[in-house]
Order: C-alpha cells, then structure tokens, then sequence
C-alpha cells in the first residue's frame, strides 16, 4: 500500500515547482499538481513506482503541456494574454520585467508547438534538470533517443523564436 500523505509531502514541492516553471499561473499550477498526483495514483495502482521524482516530474511536465497548449489554442482563437509586464520576474525595471515576460511567453508558445515527445524531453530536460538517463529510464527510450529528441527540439525551438524575432506580426 502506498503511503499518499508521505509521498504528497515529500515530493508535493518538486510537482509545484515544475508545473508553475513552466505554467506561470497559480490556477494552472494548481490544476497540474493536482493532476500529477492523480495520474500517479493511477500509475502505482497498476505497476510498481520506483523513483517518486522522475515520475511526478514527469506527470507534471506532461499535464502542464496540456494546459500550454489549450492556453495557446483558446489564445489564438480569442484575445491575446494578459498584459506580459505583470507576471513577476528577477530583473529590476519594469522594461527588462516586460522583456522577460515576452521572452518567456515566447519560450511558452513556442514549446506548445512542439511534438509531444520533443516537448517532454525538452522540459524534463532543459528545465527539470532531469539527466538523459532519469528521461530515458521514464519514458522507455534509450539515451541517444532523448538526445535525438532534445536536439530537434531545440533546434525548433531557435527556428520558431528566431521567426517571431524577426517578423513579429507573422502568426504560424
């Protein structure tokens, strides 16, 4: 039997950190948490979990792809986000804040587009600090596949932020 309030506790701070990394919104956070640990519920009813973190990594990272990618989606056919300079960031002024936020729903937008399998090992990769093994072991791919994967999806990534940079009234 598993022990869920040992589990919550230990591992309940990686799962928030990585879905609000990457999501940027309290609500959307609070959905993917909630998310991960359903899916992990579900996952440890059918197969034995051996590494906590990787996997609510992992769930996390996949659940909050899900909400990039409805946001996107209902941004495009709708209004535009929010205004940009109100998401909170380490830079000092209100330009280099406004900056950072463009830069990071930029980053966001683009990694939306990704295919899912890029989009995954990028973010446990680049931004969970997960290391080729911990996503090869996860995802049931051997390390040169992460590394395949990890590199097209960089190099997309420098394609689609190099387009917006360069025409920024072009809409893919």
């Amino acid at each position: 039997m598993t022990a869920w309030d040992d589990i919550v506790s230990r591992h309940g701070r990686v799962v928030w950190e990585t879905a609000w990394r990457m999501l940027g919104n309290h609500a959307d956070a609070l959905d993917c948490y909630q998310r991960a640990f359903l899916d992990a519920l579900e996952m440890a009813r059918r197969e034995t979990v051996r590494d906590w973190p990787a996997l609510l990594r992992r769930l996390a990272t996949v659940r909050a792809l899900d909400l990039l990618r409805a946001r996107y989606r209902h941004a495009r056919r709708n209004e535009p986000l929010g205004d940009p300079s109100s998401v909170v960031s380490p830079e000092p002024g209100p330009e280099q804040r406004a900056e950072a936020a463009e830069l990071l729903e930029r980053l966001r937008a683009a990694v939306a587009e990704l295919p899912d399998r890029q989009a995954e090992v990028f973010c446990l990769v680049a931004l969970e600090g997960m290391t080729y093994r911990q996503v090869a072991d996860r995802m049931k791919l051997s390390t040169d596949a992460v590394g395949m994967l990890l590199g097209r999806a960089r190099k997309r990534l420098r394609k689609r932020l190099a387009s917006v940079e360069s025409e920024p009234e072009r809409r893919d």
